[in-house]
C-alpha cells in the first residue's frame, strides 16, 4: 500500500498501461474512436463494427481501469494462509484468485474505477442534491404506460438480479447521518422530510487522507456463483448438505439455512425471479455432484462440492456471456462480438472440434486462454454498479399460467412477488409453471417512464418505505460517478449538446430541461441513458454499452478459473464438457421437462417463449 497520500488536485496512481501499447495499436484505437464518432458502430456492417468494438475495447482498456487499492489502507480483512487446495479450488471469499496476490477481488475489498479518481470526488450538500432525486424519480422514472422490451422474455429480469446477487453489493447504508431530501408540497410521500441511509464508509481508509472516497464490496468480485455458496467459510458450509458434494435443496420454496440472519428474502430486494434462478442453480449444482460420483465415486464430499462449485460457476459465466447479453442487446454485431468473448472469432464450432487454435483471444476467445489484468489489479468498478441499475425491466403485473395449457392460475402484482411473499408463491405453483410464466412474458424497456411504479414505494423486509427510484438517481452521485454529459467525455463519447441531441423524444427534451433547469451538464447519468437512443435490439444504452465492452471481457480476463485453470487438470474432461455442451434451455429442461413444448421453438432460453394454449 502507499504510504504517502496523494494532494487532491493530482491524480492518484491508477496502474494505467496507456504508455505501453506500439504506436500502430494508438493508431488504429484513433480510427476507431474517429469512426464510431462520425458514423457509429452500430451503423456498420458487421465485419467493419466488430473492427470498431475491438479498437474501442483496447483504448479502454488502456485508458479506464484505475485502481484503488494503492490507496493507503489500514483494518484489512484477515487472510487466511495460502493452502494447496488454492491451487485448483476457488476459495470460499475470493482470495488466491491471483496466487501472487491473495487479496485481489476478495469480499469486503474496494470497488475499483473506470474514470480517473480525482474525477470521482462526490459533489458537496446542497449540489449533490440538485435537482432533487425525488423529483427526478417522479417526474421522469414514473410508468404512466408499461413499455415491453419485446425481444426477449422476463427470465431476464430474474437472471440480472442473480448475477447482480453475485457481483456486488455496498451493503444496506447507515442512518446515523441520513441524507434529507427536502419534498415539494404536491408530494404524498409518508414523511418528511425523505431520509436515505448513506453507503457505509471504506472501513480501510484513513480518515482525512484527502484522497477521492473509495468504497467497499462485500461480495467477491469473482464471477464465482457466491450468490448460491456464500461469501465466505461459514456461510458455505451451512449452505452444503454435508455428503455428496451437494447443496442443501430449500423446502416448500424457502431457502433459509435455519439462521434468519442467512435467509434471503430479509434482505432488500429479494423477490420471485430471484428465488427461482438461485432454486435452479442449486439443482444444477447437485446434477454436477451426481455427475461426478459417477465418473470419480472415490471423491470425497469435499472433493466433489468444490469441482462442481467450479462446473457450475463456469456455466453461469458462460451463459450470462453468450445467452442473456446477447438476447438483451440483440444487434448483429454485439451478438457476434459476445459470442467471440468465449470462443474467439474462429466460432464455436471449430472451438468444440478443435480446441483453441491460437494464443490470441480474439480468435480463439479469452476462456482457456492467458490470465491478464492489463496492469491494473483486477475489481469490479463503481462505474459498473451504476450502468446495471436496471429496474425498468421489472413489470409491475404479472399473470402465472399452466405450462401445460397456457391456463390462468394468479394474477398478481409485484409486492405479491417479493420478500417473503415469494415463498407463498413457490409453495402455491409448481417451478415448471413459474420458469413458464417468465419465459413468456416481456420485461420492461430500460427507457425513461418505465420504472416500476411500486419499486417507488417498496416496503423493505425492516418495514421502512422507500422510493427506489430516488435512491438509484441519490446513490450514483453519492459513489462519486460522473453525471452524464462528463461520463461520457470520460469514456471517450461525445457529450450531448443541448437536451434535443440527448433524445430523440421532443417531449422527454421538454421534461428533462425543466427538471435539469436548462442546464445539459446536471443530467444524471441513469436519467441520460434511460434518454438517449438506442442501437438496434438494444434493451439499454449505448453509454452503458460502453462500461460492458470494458469489464465484460476483463471479468473473464483476470479470472485464472476461466482463462489459464480452464483445464482438464483443474475441471476434469466431464466438468468441461458440462460447461460446453449446456445452455440456459437445457439447463431448464434437464430439472424441468414439461417447460420443453414452450421452449421447442427457442434457439436462446431469454427470448421469448411460445404459448401453450390449444
Amino acid at each position: 500500500m502507499a504510504d504517502q497520500p496523494t494532494p487532491r488536485n493530482s491524480r492518484p496512481p491508477t496502474g494505467s498501461t496507456s504508455q505501453q501499447a506500439p504506436a500502430f495499436m494508438r493508431a488504429y484505437e484513433r480510427l476507431a474512436l474517429a469512426v464510431d464518432h462520425k458514423v457509429g458502430w452500430d451503423r456498420l456492417p458487421t465485419p467493419l463494427g466488430l473492427a470498431i468494438l475491438l479498437g474501442l475495447r483496447n483504448l479502454l482498456r488502456r485508458k479506464n481501469l484505475f485502481d484503488t487499492t494503492s490507496f493507503p489502507a489500514v483494518n484489512l480483512p484477515p487472510v487466511e494462509p495460502r493452502q494447496a487446495r488454492d491451487t485448483t479450488e476457488r476459495s470460499a471469499d475470493g482470495t488466491y484468485n491471483d496466487l501472487g496476490s491473495a487479496r485481489m477481488g476478495m469480499a469486503n475489498s474496494r470497488f475499483g474505477r473506470n474514470v480517473p479518481p480525482d474525477r470521482t470526488y462526490p459533489e458537496t450538500e446542497p449540489e449533490i442534491l440538485s435537482p432533487s432525486p425525488r423529483e427526478v424519480s417522479r417526474a421522469l422514472l414514473t410508468r404512466h404506460e408499461f413499455v415491453p422490451a419485446t425481444t426477449v422474455n422476463s427470465l431476464v429480469s430474474a437472471w440480472l438480479q442473480f448475477m447482480i446477487r453475485d457481483w456486488f453489493s455496498h451493503g444496506q447504508g447507515v442512518m446515523a447521518d441520513p441524507w434529507r431530501i427536502e419534498l415539494v408540497d404536491d408530494d404524498p410521500w409518508p414523511t418528511r422530510p425523505m431520509l436515505v441511509p448513506r453507503t457505509i464508509p471504506d472501513p480501510t481508509r484513513q480518515p482525512g487522507d484527502g484522497l477521492p472516497p473509495t468504497f467497499i464490496n462485500e461480495k467477491t468480485h469473482w464471477w464465482d456463483a457466491s450468490q448460491i455458496y456464500g461469501a465466505g467459510p461459514q456461510e458455505q458450509r451451512q449452505l452444503r448438505a454435508g455428503e455428496g458434494g451437494r447443496l442443501r435443496e430449500p423446502r416448500n420454496g424457502a431457502m433459509s439455512t435455519g439462521d434468519p440472519e442467512q435467509d434471503p428474502a430479509n434482505t432488500p430486494g429479494f423477490w420471485l425471479g430471484l428465488a427461482m434462478m438461485h432454486r435452479l442453480f442449486i439443482l444444477e449444482h447437485n446434477a454436477i455432484c451426481d455427475r461426478l460420483h459417477d465418473e470419480y465415486p472415490q471423491w470425497t464430499d469435499e472433493q466433489l462440492f468444490q469441482r462442481a462449485r467450479l462446473i457450475n460457476a463456469a456455466l453461469i459465466a458462460k451463459i450470462h456471456t453468450v445467452e442473456w447479453t446477447p438476447a438483451v442487446i440483440s444487434h448483429p454485431t454485439t451478438v457476434v462480438a459476445l459470442r467471440a468473448n468465449w470462443y474467439g472469432v474462429l466460432g464455436e464450432r471449430l472451438s468444440r472440434l478443435l480446441g483453441r487454435l491460437s494464443r490470441s483471444e480474439v480468435l480463439s476467445g479469452i476462456v482457456g486462454g492467458a490470465t491478464d489484468h492489463f496492469g491494473v489489479p483486477y475489481a469490479l468498478t463503481e462505474e459498473f454498479t451504476a450502468v446495471y441499475r436496471m429496474h425498468p425491466l421489472i413489470r409491475d403485473d404479472w399473470s402465472f399460467r399452466s405450462a401445460a395449457d397456457d391456463t390462468l392460475l394468479q394474477e398478481a402484482k409485484f409486492p405479491e412477488l417479493s420478500g417473503p411473499h415469494a415463498y407463498e408463491l413457490l409453495a402455491k405453483h409448481s417451478l415448471t409453471d413459474l420458469f413458464y410464466s417468465f419465459g413468456t412474458a416481456h420485461p420492461g424497456l430500460v427507457t425513461l417512464h418505465n420504472y416500476p411504479e411500486f419499486l417507488q414505494r417498496f416496503e423493505r423486509p425492516d418495514g421502512k418505505v422507500v422510493d427506489l427510484g430516488a435512491i438509484d438517481i441519490l446513490r450514483i452521485r453519492e459513489l462519486g460517478v460522473p453525471r452524464y454529459n462528463e461520463f461520457r467525455r470520460l469514456l471517450h463519447l461525445k457529450p450531448a449538446a443541448d437536451f434535443e441531441s440527448l433524445t430523440p423524444d421532443r417531449t422527454w427534451a421538454r421534461e428533462l430541461s425543466r427538471i435539469y433547469e436548462g442546464d445539459i451538464e446536471r443530467v444524471d447519468l441513469m436519467v441520460g441513458m434511460f434518454a438517449e437512443r438506442r442501437p438496434e435490439g438494444f434493451a439499454f444504452s449505448d453509454t452503458a454499452f460502453r462500461i460492458f465492452i470494458l469489464m465484460a471481457s476483463r471479468r473473464l480476463n483476470s479470472d485464472r478459473f476461466l482463462t489459464k485453470d480452464y483445464s482438464l487438470q483443474v475441471y476434469t474432461r466431464t466438468g468441461l464438457d458440462w460447461i460446453e455442451n449446456n445452455t440456459m434451455a437445457s439447463v431448464l429442461l434437464r430439472h424441468f421437462p414439461d417447460l420443453r413444448p414452450a421452449m421447442s421453438s427457442v434457439t436462446n432460453a431469454f427470448t421469448p417463449w411460445q404459448s401453450t394454449r390449444a
